[in-house]
């Protein structure tokens, strides 16, 4: 397949925007070798305004300036470190028309730029990092669920665990050269970091994960698959089950004595990531939360156990 241009495409910061869809598109095309699709991806980018460009390329400067002086911490420290900074913490609003563009970035954009830029990829850690994005992705997509509200994935959340699965294709393509790779990756760490931030940096409660029970138990990826191919969806659901699949792959050559602070999820919590999402996209509507940091993204989620038209009882939403 000839990709014109490669090294000139991979530098287009646009194509982290509309929550990375030129991104998710691009990687259909490389993964499918069909040029018609990376050109369309690439003419999304384009039309595209270009306001996360300033957050990108400032932390990519001072993530140089900072290199032998600061050394380069896991995307699950640094949500930790979101979260514990009370201006970042609130700088998005449940009101922002756009959490990322109207709150982050004008309420706390130093403190973003500063924790982002503590994540970096050298060329020979280029294939750890990349599992590394792939689970702490996974991990915040699956952990940021409220009690006793029906378990829901994010919506916004749901892209970044999407994307991440074309960053194992990106890998393997010979004509994309390394340094691109680290700069993409570095790209979408560093933005899903503001993207954990922009839905209220919610707590992440692993116990969801691990003691999660599945309603068919039975059912391996196989199973899962199937299911989630005959729901009537516009194809997220999908894309969130494949993600995830590919992350058990991805991940488990790097799982063994990594600590839970760089990789929280390992072991038979990916498939259980992957009931909780065939779970709640069956449970019917709504099947995504949006803006699950906020209390206000719940009120019209169930109880666990009720059915949708059930009366939520004891509501303080």
């Amino acid at each position: 397949m000839i990709i014109p241009s490669a090294s000139d495409w991979v530098r287009v910061v646009d194509l982290h925007l509309g929550f990375y869809h030129p991104l998710i598109h691009l990687g259909f095309g490389v993964e499918f070798k069909q040029p018609a699709i990376i050109v369309e991806a690439l003419a999304q980018a384009a039309v595209h305004d270009g306001w996360v460009a300033k957050f990108l390329h400032d932390a990519e400067q001072r993530a140089a300036a900072q290199k032998t002086s600061t050394p380069s911490k896991s995307l699950v420290q640094l949500m930790a470190e979101c979260r514990a900074n009370d201006k970042l913490r609130k700088s998005p609003h449940w009101e922002d028309d756009n959490k990322v563009r109207d709150g982050i970035f004008v309420r706390a954009p130093d403190e973003m730029v500063q924790i982002a830029a503590q994540w970096r990829v050298e060329p020979d850690e280029l294939e750890q990092k990349t599992a590394e994005m792939i689970n702490a992705v996974a991990y915040f997509s699956g952990a940021a669920q409220s009690p006793p509200r029906q378990v829901k994935f994010d919506f916004f959340y749901m892209h970044c665990a999407n994307c991440s699965l074309f960053f194992s294709v990106f890998l393997r393509e010979p004509w994309l050269r390394v340094e691109d790779k680290c700069r993409l990756l570095e790209w979408k760490g560093r933005l899903d970091l503001a993207l954990y931030v922009s839905r209220g940096s919610p707590t992440l409660l692993v116990e969801e994960v691990t003691n999660y029970q599945a309603k068919q138990p039975e059912h391996g990826w196989d199973g899962i698959i199937r299911r989630v191919d005959a729901i009537p969806d516009d194809g997220h659901a999908s894309k969130l089950v494949r993600a995830l699949a590919n992350g058990e792959r991805a991940c488990q050559p790097f799982e063994a004595g990594v600590a839970d602070d760089v990789f929280p999820i390992k072991g038979d919590m990916w498939l259980k990531l992957g009931h909780m999402a065939i779970d709640s996209v069956e449970a019917g509507q709504p099947r995504w939360v949006r803006g699950t940091g906020f209390e206000q993204a719940w009120r019209d989620i169930p109880e666990r156990g009720l059915a949708r038209d059930e009366k939520i009882s004891g509501s303080t939403l």
